[in-house]
């Protein structure tokens, strides 16, 4: 006989989950929508090629016909960290997405603070956000509380 997790039974049987101050839950909504407004725009400015995406892929390396298919990938995965029964795997697809950004910003030698971490930046965003407005996630995170 083995146990099973029954997924039916409210988190907080598994274990004390703190509630969230209504504070915590509006900075998380702030951080989580400008991430999501900032995305928005960069997916959308790269499925319709708008020209200074065009010539920043090339700047950095992506021939033109690299943007669309990028765009839809960073579409997809900004809607599914917007939607609320999702947003876990957004951030998810949207952490790996950035970590491309990185190593893309690495490998020409761009500048630490301005480039080459804005992902990381963003990354902090998405799942701040989420973290301040979910405390099941916080819950399940090995977070040590002071005792």
């Amino acid at each position: 006989m083995h146990a099973t997790l029954d997924h039916r039974l409210p988190a907080a049987s598994f274990g004390a989950v703190a509630r969230t101050s209504r504070a915590a839950v509006i900075t998380g909504r702030a951080l989580s929508g400008l991430a999501i407004a900032f995305l928005l725009f960069d997916a959308l400015a790269k499925v319709f090629l708008l020209q200074p995406v065009v010539e920043g892929a090339e700047m950095l390396g992506y021939p033109p016909t690299t943007m669309i298919p990028l765009g839809v990938i960073l579409l997809l995965s900004t809607l599914l960290y917007a939607a609320p029964r999702t947003a876990v795997l957004g951030a998810i697809l949207l952490t790996g997405y950035l970590g491309g950004a990185v190593a893309t910003h690495v490998r020409i030698l761009d500048p630490l603070f301005s480039h080459i971490l804005f992902p990381v930046y963003l990354g902090a965003f998405i799942w701040g956000g989420l973290l301040l407005r979910d405390a099941r996630l916080r819950a399940f995170l090995p977070w040590r509380s002071r005792a």
